[in-house]
């Protein structure tokens, strides 16, 4: 079985992705993870897929055909599996905070500069409840080395947090 991962992105519409998922269907492919959601007015599919190789080339040229007829921008490429890296933890990180440029960049950066990967973030803002104030939370899964000490991770998280007017949390994946 053979590999792809696809992205696809285009104005938000009634069934856009019962039109991505019939091509994958019809071709008997295996949609084994996806993130679909709406961003601003744009939807924004990402999705890998399992198969025959002939049928993986097949869903990319009826995918091409199907982004061309309907204004999407479209990525695919044949990927692997990712194997388990047993030599990491994971660990989730929550922010929130008052919604301002830099926030995400600010996270990815306090990770990337001691070498831990990310594998997974969200961001979203929110009203505050009474007042209306955009508030901006983001979420992710860092994947810690088990030679890190986890205790000094946290307390270096909590003072970039405090310095960053950042309310955040660090915690062991459950």
């Amino acid at each position: 079985m053979s590999r792809a991962v696809i992205s696809t992105i285009g104005h938000d519409r009634p069934g856009l992705v019962s039109d991505i998922t019939a091509l994958a269907s019809a071709l008997e492919l295996n949609i084994e993870d996806s993130r679909m959601t709406v961003l601003g007015g744009e939807f924004a599919v990402l999705m890998a897929l399992q198969g025959e190789p002939e049928k993986l080339a097949e869903f990319k040229q009826q995918l091409e055909t199907l982004c061309a007829g309907n204004n999407l921008a479209h990525i695919y490429r044949d990927t692997e599996t990712r194997q388990p890296d047993q030599s990491v933890r994971p660990y989730v990180a929550t922010v929130m905070a008052l919604d301002h440029p830099g926030i995400v960049y600010a996270v990815a950066q306090f990770f990337s500069a001691r070498q831990i990967n990310i594998r997974d973030m969200h961001t979203d803002t929110r009203p505050a409840a009474h007042t209306g104030t955009p508030i901006f939370n983001v979420s992710l899964v860092a994947e810690v080395p088990a030679d890190v000490k986890v205790h000094s991770l946290k307390a270096q998280f909590e003072a970039f947090c405090e310095e960053a007017d950042l309310d955040g949390q660090l915690e062991a994946q459950r």
